[in-house]
């Protein structure tokens, strides 16, 4: 019991940590959390410290929720892999580094998910790059990417537990995106620069 719940801890500490937040603050001497759209996550980092900075807040926060997965077989535990996820996605959300609060959850589930589920992962990604493709938006991408992981969850894979966090995860996801959803609504979401829309907007 005690190593079980060490490594729900393990977990949430692993998620908490902030890498947007850190390297902003070393390396360019700026907090993304009062510039840009305020988020410690991917996109505002390739907004406000550039695209290599981007690239590596990306990584990392895939990453945190790959280690955080692949815990219970470190400790040779038979403890489901989302539900250990789960607690890496919350520290993300809610990182005690940074007062309790921080990202929208994207990457580390995703990091989560290719342990737990690799090919639904790839489905993801494709699903995602192709949004971004289409829309120029990140917010459009994640919110359609999670929609289509909580389909499959429930429709294909017939994952109970998968299922109950996808559709958890989706819902959250969409309440954090919705100052986007009413900027999409209204036409002045911020888009990347590539993409169909982006170049029709041009």
């Amino acid at each position: 019991m005690e190593k079980t719940i060490m490594v729900f801890i393990l977990a949430y500490l692993i998620g908490s940590l902030v890498p947007g937040y850190w390297i902003g603050k070393l390396f360019f001497h700026k907090d993304i959390r009062t510039e840009g759209s305020g988020n410690i996550g991917t996109t505002n980092a390739f907004r406000i410290l550039g695209p290599v900075a981007g690239t590596v807040v990306l990584a990392a926060d895939i990453l945190k929720g790959a280690l955080a997965a692949m815990l219970p077989s470190f400790f040779g535990l038979n403890i489901n892999v989302m539900l250990v996820g789960l607690f890496a996605i919350l520290g993300h959300t809610f990182s005690f580094w940074i007062g309790f609060k921080g990202g929208k959850a994207v990457a580390t589930s995703a990091g989560v998910l290719s342990v737990y589920n690799g090919p639904l992962f790839w489905m993801v990604c494709a699903v995602f790059v192709s949004c971004l493709l289409l829309f120029s938006m990140v917010s459009v991408a994640s919110m359609v990417g999670f929609t289509f992981a909580t389909i499959m969850s429930v429709f294909y894979y017939h994952d109970l537990i998968l299922s109950i966090i996808a559709i958890v995860l989706t819902i959250f996801v969409f309440y954090r995106h919705r100052q986007n959803i009413g900027r999409i609504l209204s036409g002045k979401e911020s888009t990347i620069p590539f993409g169909l829309v982006y170049w029709l907007k041009k």
